[in-house]
Order: structure tokens, then C-alpha cells, then sequence
């Protein structure tokens, strides 16, 4: 489903909607923020200093927010035919076909 598909008051998927990467984003701008509040004031005799904090906090938020939008722009869907199918073939004969072999013979792996 694109962008285009979606439908005006429907909800979107996680992927397409701005939410999930402002709520990835203000998470690591929180944590930055309170990382930089408690490192950047050398202890608890000296004042805290908001205004690294909030410099940290705004830096850390802006760059994981590029970061989301970059990754989710990237993101493609895998085509319909590769869905299909059980997996790797492990023999070149098709499967309705019978076995080429004399029915006393069994299938064994190599050993070297």
C-alpha cells in the first residue's frame, strides 16, 4: 500500500505515519538531554547546565529524526514472486516428476 492508496481519516501503519520516528527522536532527545544535564555540570556541588543540555537534547533529536526519515525513504517492499515457493530447491528435478534412480537406490550425502 502507498501513500497515495490511503484514504483521508483512516489510520496509518506505523511505517507510513510521522509518529513512530518524532516518538524515536524525543527519546533519544530525552536521554541525551538528561545525559548532558548530569556529565556536563562535573558533579553535584556545581550548577547544572541546562543550556548544554538543551543544545545536546535538540542535536540528538534532529539528527535520529534524519536518521528515521533516511531509513524509512530507503525501506522497499520485496516483489510479489519472491513470496511464493517453498524455499530453496535442493534438487533440479520438478516435484511431480518421478526419481530418475533404481527404487533400491537411496539418496546419501558425499563423503570426503
Amino acid at each position: 500500500m502507498t501513500l497515495a492508496d490511503q484514504k483521508p481519516g483512516e489510520p496509518r501503519k506505523m511505517r507510513t505515519s510521522v509518529k513512530g520516528p518524532l516518538m524515536f527522536s524525543a527519546f533519544w532527545g530525552v536521554l541525551a538531554f538528561f545525559a548532558v544535564l548530569i556529565f556536563a555540570s562535573g558533579g553535584s556541588a556545581r550548577t547544572p547546565r541546562f543550556d548544554l543540555a538543551f543544545t545536546g537534547a535538540g542535536i540528538a533529536f534532529i539528527v535520529s529524526l534524519v536518521l528515521a526519515a533516511m531509513l524509512s525513504m530507503s525501506h522497499k517492499e520485496n516483489a510479489e514472486h519472491l513470496g511464493k515457493g517453498s524455499g530453496v530447491n535442493l534438487s533440479s528435478r520438478k516435484p511431480g516428476q518421478a526419481s530418475p534412480r533404481p527404487s533400491g537406490e537411496t539418496e546419501t550425502p558425499d563423503a570426503k
